[in-house]
């Protein structure tokens, strides 16, 4: 991205306010598998093992779409979206409705935010993360599914790292591990995206 385009994003108001993950030394094995599950090339195409698994998925997503309409009034990027939110989640395996409620804390979805520690896009990686696990571009952040899948892939291993404990492992995602407000936040902004059964 041209630098006076970014300038222009953050002079409108476009600056996201997130905290920053903090970059930790990692064990060789644990970059070995963060980096092969941020560079498997597999599509963003669902597979379902039965009829009654795809109609889930369609609820799920015309569901969500009503929702994110205000965010993203455009069906074809709200689809592209939805459905890569819903890939990578279930890649990483994540609850989708916490990946969103994450982003809608994180950066509002927004695509090109950018806080004030310089994490960027929809689920505000820090580009540290391109040097420890991709090619050193920080700037692939602001393609959509390269940032969907480095998000679900840093989350899943802190939430690993953390025994599973959704309050601790958002807080370290965030940069404030043990303070409240932002796991609160985002277990709150969950709650807009859970599935009614």
């Amino acid at each position: 991205m041209r630098t006076c385009g970014l300038l222009g994003l953050l002079s409108n108001g476009e600056i996201a306010h997130a905290g920053g993950q903090i970059e930790e030394p990692l064990a060789d094995a644990v970059r070995g598998a963060l980096s092969s599950a941020v560079h498997n090339a597999a599509p963003p195409v669902p597979e379902f093992a039965s009829t009654e698994s795809r109609l889930a998925y369609l609820r799920w997503l015309a569901a969500m779409s009503d929702r994110l309409r205000p965010k993203k009034p455009e069906w074809p990027v709200r689809k592209e979206f939805l459905e890569t939110v819903w890939y990578e989640s279930h890649r990483a395996g994540l609850d989708p409705a916490l990946v969103l409620g994450l982003i809608q804390v994180e950066s509002n979805f927004r695509k090109f935010a950018v806080s004030s520690v310089g994490a960027r896009g929809y689920t505000q990686v820090m580009p540290f993360w391109t040097r420890v696990l991709g090619d050193g571009d920080p700037g692939k952040l602001f393609h959509m599914q390269t940032n969907l899948r480095f998000g679900c892939v840093i989350l899943r291993h802190y939430l690993d790292r953390e025994g599973g404990d959704l309050f601790m492992g958002l807080g370290r995602y965030n940069g404030s591990r043990g303070k409240a407000p932002y796991p609160d936040a985002v277990l709150g902004a969950r709650k807009a995206w859970v599935l009614a059964a």
